[in-house]
This record gives C-alpha cells, sequence and structure tokens, in this order.
C-alpha cells in the first residue's frame, strides 16, 4: 500500500483500484497520519487456534469496541497498521475486516480521511451516556426477597462443577463429553435448516404448531423403537423433558393430589409437584425398579422412570409394568412415564415403553429427543391423548411457547437423513465399551461394591463404599484428586438415605481413562478407610501348608460384581476354570499358585490379567481375601474338593 497503484483485494475477491475506489482513498490516508493511537482503555486480542476465522474475530472485537463507547462518534479509527501490529495479524486482514464492517454500515469511509464510527450505529448510545444516576436495585430499598411469593427450590447436597470436563476422571451422570456429539451431521442438517425454501418454511408465524416434519419424524422413527404408535395429535415438543413435566404437572396436579413417586427418585420432579401442594407417596425401588403395591392406594397419579429408573439405573421388569398397569387400571390412575435414558438399552433387548403395553392409554409419556443432543439443544416431547396435548400447548402459549422452529427443522432434517439411528448406534457401542470398563474397574479395585448394576443398558453404576465411609466426604476428598461422584442422599426424601452410597456414570469420561479413574478413587477409600481392616500382624491367615491342602481342587461360588453368578474351578495342575453369566455367556482360563503364604492368581482376561496375591481367611463356607495392609477384597463361598455345591449367595 506504499504507493496509489496498488491493489486491494475484497474478501470477495473483486479487485479495487484506490484511484476509483473509496475504501481504498480512505486506508491511502492512513499513512500521512502517525501519530494515531488506540483508545489507552482499549485492548484487541484474537486467538490463533481458535475455531472462528481472524476477519470474524477482528469484527467482533470492534464491534464490541464501538457498541461499549470506546470509539466515539465521529471519532477516526486507528490505522490498519496499527491495529494489525497489535493483534499479530497481517494488515491485509485487518483491512478486509473492516471492509465488511463497512458494507454491514458499522464503519463509514471518508475519501482521503480515514474510516468512522458510523453515527447512526452509535446514536442509541447517547442516550445511556447522559444518564447520570442511573437507577439501581441497592439503592431502591425494596426488599425483592420477601417479594417472592413462590421461592424455587434448590435442591442441598452435592453439585457438579461448572468446569466439571476439565477434571481428569469426570464419573458424573448427565453430563456428556465433546466426543460424543454428532457434529458432521448436525452441521450438515443446519446447513440444509438454511436453505431459501426450508427458511420460508419454519420462518413463518405458525402460531403455537410445532414443525409438522419432526412430529412425523418422532412418529416414525422416534416412538416406534418403545414400541408406541401415535399420531401428530398426540404430540407435543417441548424444550426438553423437564419442561414436558412442568407441563403435566400444571395440568393435573392441585393442592391435595395425591401422587406416587419413586424412593430415591427424580429431585427436580418432587420440587415441580410440592409447588403444585401434592401429597406425595414414597414407593421403593430395588433392582427391578419400583415395587408396586399397597402405597398405590389413593394415588390419582403415578410418577414413574422405568427404563433406567432415577437414579439407581434400575429397569422396571416386565412382570412389574403389567402389574403396574393393572394397578393403575384398578385405582383409576394416571401414569406419567419420564422415559429416562430409554436410548441407552443396549445391553439386552430394550422392555416396551409402558405407554404401548395394554393399559398403556392412561400413560402420559415424556422424553427427551436425545439426552446426548438434549443439553445443548433442549428438545423433547409429550405423548398423550390429543385432550391433553390440546391443553399442554395452549398452556406452553402461555409461556414459552415452542421450541425455536429453525431448530425444530433441523432435528427434522437430522432424523430424515438417517443421523439419529446412526448416532444411537454410536453411542450405543461407546456406552457399552465404556460401561463394561467401568465394570471391570470396579471389580478389579472395588469389588462388591455396586449395590444395583444397570442390566439392560443405561449408564450409570449405583456403588457402595464400605461401611462407616461418608460418600459426601468421599465426594469432596475425591474432587481433589480429580475425580468427580455423585452422593446419592438429596435422591430421598422420606427414608434416611445409605451414607457410604454414591453414584458413578460414564456419559462424560472416555473409556481409556476409567481404568485410572477407578484406581485412583479405591486408594482414596483405603486412606479414609485406614485404622477399619484387619492387623495383618495379629490375624490368623492360613499358611501355605493349609492353602496346599484346602484349595487344590476347591470351587468357588459367588456373584460377580455386576450381579450375575460366576463359578471358578482351581484344577490340581495350577489351571484356573472361570465361567460366569446366567449361560456361562463369560469365560476365561488361568493359574493359581502359593507363594510366600499368599494366594496368587492370574487370568488370561480378567483382571487385566494382571497377578493378584492375597491373604486368605476361611470362615464356616466362605472364603475371604485381603491385601497385604488387612483389606478385604473380596469373598466367595468355598466348596472343597469333592464336596456338593453349595447355593450361590451374593458376596
Amino acid at each position: 500500500m506504499r504507493s496509489s497503484h496498488s491493489l486491494w483485494v475484497t474478501a470477495k475477491g473483486t479487485i479495487l483500484s484506490p484511484r476509483r475506489d473509496k475504501l481504498a482513498s480512505a486506508m491511502k490516508s492512513e499513512s500521512s497520519n502517525r501519530r494515531r493511537t488506540l483508545p489507552p482503555h482499549l485492548v484487541l486480542r484474537v486467538d490463533l487456534g481458535a475455531d472462528l476465522g481472524l476477519q470474524r474475530q477482528i469484527r467482533q472485537q470492534l464491534i464490541d469496541a464501538i457498541m461499549g463507547g470506546a470509539f466515539a462518534p465521529g471519532r477516526r479509527l486507528p490505522s490498519s497498521r496499527q491495529l494489525a501490529r497489535q493483534l499479530g495479524v497481517a494488515r491485509n486482514t485487518v483491512v478486509l475486516a473492516c471492509e465488511q464492517l463497512i458494507a454491514e454500515g458499522h464503519l463509514t469511509a471518508r475519501e482521503r480521511s480515514g474510516l468512522y464510527v458510523n453515527d447512526e450505529i452509535v446514536k442509541g448510545l447517547a442516550l445511556a451516556q447522559r444518564v447520570v444516576n442511573p437507577s439501581s436495585d441497592d439503592a431502591s430499598g425494596l426488599d425483592w426477597s420477601a417479594r417472592i411469593k413462590a421461592p424455587a427450590a434448590v435442591a442441598a447436597g452435592w453439585r457438579c462443577p461448572p468446569d466439571w470436563q476439565k477434571f481428569p476422571f469426570p464419573f458424573v451422570e448427565g453430563r456428556f463429553d465433546r466426543s460424543l456429539y454428532p457434529i458432521v451431521e448436525w452441521r450438515e442438517a443446519t446447513r440444509l435448516a438454511l436453505g431459501v425454501r426450508q427458511v420460508h418454511e419454519w420462518s413463518t408465524d405458525t402460531g403455537d404448531a410445532d414443525d409438522p416434519k419432526l412430529v412425523q419424524e418422532i412418529c416414525g422413527k422416534v416412538l416406534p423403537r418403545r414400541g408406541i404408535k401415535a399420531r401428530p395429535d398426540q404430540v407435543l415438543l417441548t424444550g426438553g423433558a423437564q419442561e414436558a413435566l412442568h407441563l403435566v404437572t400444571e395440568l393435573l396436579v392441585e393442592r391435595g393430589t395425591r401422587v406416587g413417586v419413586e424412593e430415591p427418585g427424580n429431585v427436580a420432579m418432587l420440587q415441580l409437584l410440592k409447588r403444585r401442594g401434592a401429597l406425595l407417596s414414597h414407593l421403593s425401588v430395588d433392582e427391578n425398579g419400583l415395587i408396586a403395591g399397597s402405597d398405590l392406594d389413593d394415588c390419582e397419579i403415578l410418577y414413574v422412570t422405568p427404563s433406567h429408573q432415577r437414579p439407581t439405573a434400575a429397569t422396571l421388569s416386565m412382570p412389574r409394568r403389567a402389574e403396574l398397569l393393572g394397578e393403575a387400571r384398578t385405582r383409576d390412575s394416571v401414569i406419567i412415564e419420564d422415559d429416562f435414558e430409554c436410548e441407552t438399552n443396549y445391553l439386552d433387548d430394550a422392555y416396551p415403553a409402558l405407554r404401548s403395553l395394554p393399559g398403556g392409554e392412561r400413560v402420559i409419556y415424556v422424553a427427551d429427543l436425545s439426552r446426548a443432543l438434549a443439553p445443548g439443544l433442549r428438545l423433547g416431547f409429550i405423548v398423550a391423548s390429543p385432550e391433553i396435548v390440546a391443553e399442554a400447548r395452549a398452556l406452553r402459549a402461555l409461556t414459552s411457547r415452542q421450541p425455536p422452529l429453525s431448530v425444530q427443522r433441523t432435528a427434522a432434517l437430522f432424523f430424515s437423513l438417517g443421523h439419529y439411528d446412526k448416532t444411537m448406534l454410536r453411542l450405543g457401542r461407546i456406552f457399552r465399551e465404556r460401561m463394561i470398563a467401568l465394570r471391570d474397574a470396579l471389580n478389579h479395585y472395588l469389588p462388591q461394591s455396586i449395590a444395583i448394576a444397570p442390566v439392560r443398558g443405561g449408564t450409570t453404576f449405583w456403588v457402595r463404599g464400605p461401611e462407616g465411609l461418608d460418600a459426601r466426604d468421599l465426594a469432596r476428598s475425591s474432587e481433589t484428586r480429580g475425580v468427580l461422584i455423585e452422593p446419592v442422599s438429596h435422591y430421598y426424601a422420606s427414608a434416611a438415605a445409605p451414607a457410604n452410597v454414591f453414584r458413578m456414570s460414564v456419559t462424560g469420561i472416555q473409556a481409556t481413562k476409567i481404568r485410572q479413574g477407578v484406581a485412583t478413587l479405591a486408594e482414596l477409600i483405603r486412606e479414609m478407610s485406614a485404622g477399619k481392616w484387619l492387623d495383618p500382624r495379629k490375624s490368623k491367615w492360613l499358611g501355605p501348608r493349609e492353602l496346599r491342602k484346602l484349595i487344590p481342587g476347591a470351587t468357588f461360588l459367588y456373584k460377580t460384581v455386576y450381579g450375575e453368578p460366576c463359578t471358578i474351578e482351581l484344577q490340581r495342575n495350577g489351571q484356573m476354570i472361570g465361567r460366569a453369566g446366567y449361560a456361562n455367556e463369560d469365560h476365561d482360563t488361568g493359574r493359581w499358585w502359593i507363594e510366600d503364604g499368599l494366594w496368587c492368581r492370574q487370568w488370561q482376561n480378567w483382571a487385566y490379567g494382571e497377578v493378584s496375591k492375597y491373604r486368605t481367611r476361611i470362615e464356616g463356607d466362605r472364603i475371604q481375601w485381603f491385601n497385604a495392609q488387612g483389606r478385604l477384597i473380596d469373598s466367595a463361598i468355598f466348596v472343597r474338593a469333592g464336596q456338593a455345591p453349595a447355593k450361590v449367595v451374593s458376596g
């Protein structure tokens, strides 16, 4: 740009002559004005590693400076050379950014003078600059807290840190690491949704109606996965499952309505019900889900999470589903089915939704489109009778109206292009790998710890620590070591929560980090449980002679950490044969030996194929294994050689 014959290239590739172009003439004058500097309080920066290009970053920085009042109306901007020097970028990059700001009307170019802030753009800032004493809530003297009639309850207890992704081992439920998001597929759907014809369709005011294309995709692709057949007038889109639950409770619950809820249960749903003045009946949960019994008496509404109970991850069994629907029919109750984690039934065939079973006409079905997508998109839906959907639509119109139609159309295209099915298959593979990794790590480092195992998929384990362990203290201490876990005490409303129980999920942690995270947690638990183990110096362990007499030809019977039966046969030649599962579908071989008074074993695949050495005790018909510090590692039913096997019980 040192001569008047230089050429400028625009962002569109157009070559401009500085003698004929106003911008070029304005830029040319920069070299004659060396004294202009940036305002002393203005600092511009760009991130060379950011996804956003340098030109866009510069435009954003200059717009923020203009709207923030850094450049007064009529003030000439610093030269492109000065801006480029401060930002550390090529001068031509700054010039192209300024050219775009001129085209958009933020800047004006004055021939042979320079670039200036457009007076029309900043005209609205003048009013704020003339206000001498802006109003302040603090100076008003009003006690706003006293005027809030129904404060929103905030659940006490553990909260996930907002920067959870920075922790090396985030075993937190409902937080999804970035690798799970289908970026390429969603971008394709977004580009198509921004096509001219598509924009004309979704940008038209449709009143309270949802995008018919997305409703059609839900009826045709999502609901059939759950066995549900629905018409468009039975489906309502919402801003996530939580808004759907809010709409349903607003419609069906009033002060004094008796509602049956799971215990432990969904804290957010309990808060919604309490705000409506509901009377709550807390229904027990075990490894097979909700227990239907006399506690259902007088319940007008039942709220259940059958696919994976929240928070235990237990799946409601088919007999209990039939029993629950039968009880609801007998008592003329309505069921709200929150299909939490319905897409993660990957370890076995999924059970059909309650809504799809005989008696399902009295079920209101609520779900997210995909939990991997929902945290950012907030798209959920209700499936119910047309009367309920119509009323929920009217209520939705009074508050948020429908989710953005642009997002709805993008989601519809995402489904129609087959990306949803592809994503669900990918997530199934990933979550299966992660859950097996977590199961194996718990089995290796914290055996006997899983209280409830998700036998039909899911992403969460319900874990029990040693007696006397406070899970809240454990969560606080483990966070300092980079391990995030969740205590469960806040999920209990009526009964005493087990103090030593916590949850571990795999949605936010990659499979390769799971073992190290569990090992770190196990080490912390050992430290916190110091003094509660057997003293190795005073305890009576089996010696080498006793081990050689009792162990060869023996059989160990127990249940694995994930709740399935396991048999280990110790052959006299030092070989081991292990079979696990109800059909012996999981099996392995290995070797055992006795060394320095310790019983030693090594599997080919189980327990990572590593050598393990244990101190051993036998009490009655049970054999127990301890580590060198005296901590109980595992136990099993001990069947001596030639003895009839006993009944397998949980270890």
